[in-house]
C-alpha cells in the first residue's frame, strides 16, 4: 500500500507504492522487519496477481512502486513488470534493497529499475557475516552499488520534489560504530558521488535477536549520529536526508 515513512523524495504527498516480499538474502540479527524477512509470513501470489498490484498502487496515485528486499525473487519480479507495463504501468520502479546483489542480476535489471535504494550497511567483512550471516558483504555491496549508479546515476527529481531516476543510499548508524561508517562514507564520495542522496538513519534499535549480542543490545547515542553526521558534511556530500 502507499507508505508515507519514506524519504521525502519518494513518499511525496501521496506516498510510496510499496510491496514487501516475505524473505531476505540476509539474516541480520537486528532485522525490525523480521515478521516478514526472517519468519516468512505474507502469502503466495502470482506474477499476474502482483502485477494487478503494481497497477492498484498506481490507480490509488503512489508516487513509484517499491520493492521491498526483491533480491531473491527478482525473477519473478521481471516478469510482473512486464505484465503491468502491458496493463499500464508508468510509475519509476523502486529497487529497495540490502545492498547484497550479484552485479550479474543488476546487469539484467538495466532498463527495468529507475531508482535503485541499497543499504550500505558495513565495511568490514567479518562484522557482516556476524551480524547478518554473510560473506565478504562489503566487498559484494561495493560492486553492486558501483553497478546500480553506472545505470541511474546521481537522483533525479522532478519539480515537485519527487524522484525520478537515480541512486538513493541508506545507511543506518550501530552501536559502537560496529557498521564502519567512516569508510563507507570515504567509499561513497570517492568511488560513486558526492552529489549522491544520502540518508544516515538514527533509528537503530536492538530488535529481533540483537539482545543475543552485547554490542548490538542498546540504542546509539545522539553523539554516535552527531559524529557520522560531521564526517558526511566534512567529505562535501550536499544532500543529505535527516528527516
Amino acid at each position: 500500500g502507499p507508505h508515507h515513512g519514506e524519504e521525502a523524495p519518494l513518499r511525496g504527498r501521496c506516498g510510496s507504492g510499496t510491496i514487501f516480499f516475505s524473505g531476505c538474502n540476509l539474516s541480520c540479527a537486528y532485522c525490525q522487519n523480521a515478521d516478514i524477512s526472517q519468519q516468512l509470513s505474507g502469502r503466495q501470489v502470482t506474477a499476474r496477481k502482483l502485477a494487478s498490484f503494481m497497477l492498484e498502487l498506481q490507480a490509488l496515485g503512489c508516487h513509484n512502486i517499491n520493492l521491498v528486499s526483491p533480491t531473491h525473487v527478482v525473477g519473478q519480479i521481471v516478469r510482473a513488470i512486464a505484465r503491468a507495463a502491458e496493463g499500464g504501468l508508468s510509475l519509476p520502479i523502486v529497487y529497495n534493497t540490502g545492498g547484497y546483489d550479484n552485479v550479474e542480476t543488476l546487469a539484467l535489471l538495466n532498463g527495468i529499475v529507475d531508482i535503485y535504494m541499497p543499504d550500505m550497511k558495513y565495511s568490514q567483512a567479518d562484522v557482516g557475516e556476524r551480524y547478518s550471516g554473510v560473506p565478504d558483504y562489503p566487498r559484494v555491496n561495493q560492486e553492486a552499488v558501483l553497478e546500480m549508479h553506472r545505470q541511474v546515476g546521481d537522483l533525479i527529481l522532478d519539480s515537485s520534489g519527487i524522484a525520478r531516476r537515480g541512486l538513493l543510499i541508506r545507511h543506518l548508524v550501530l552501536p559502537g560504530d560496529k557498521a564502519g561508517s567512516s569508510a563507507i562514507l570515504r567509499f561513497i564520495a570517492e568511488e560513486i558521488s558526492k552529489d549522491t542522496y544520502l540518508n544516515i538513519m538514527d533509528q537503530y534499535r536492538p530488535a529481533y535477536q540483537a539482545c543475543q549480542y552485547p554490542d548490538l543490545n542498546r540504542r546509539i547515542t545522539r553523539s554516535e549520529y552527531q559524529a557520522v553526521i560531521r564526517d558526511a558534511e566534512e567529505w562535501g556530500f550536499g544532500r543529505l536526508d535527516l528527516s
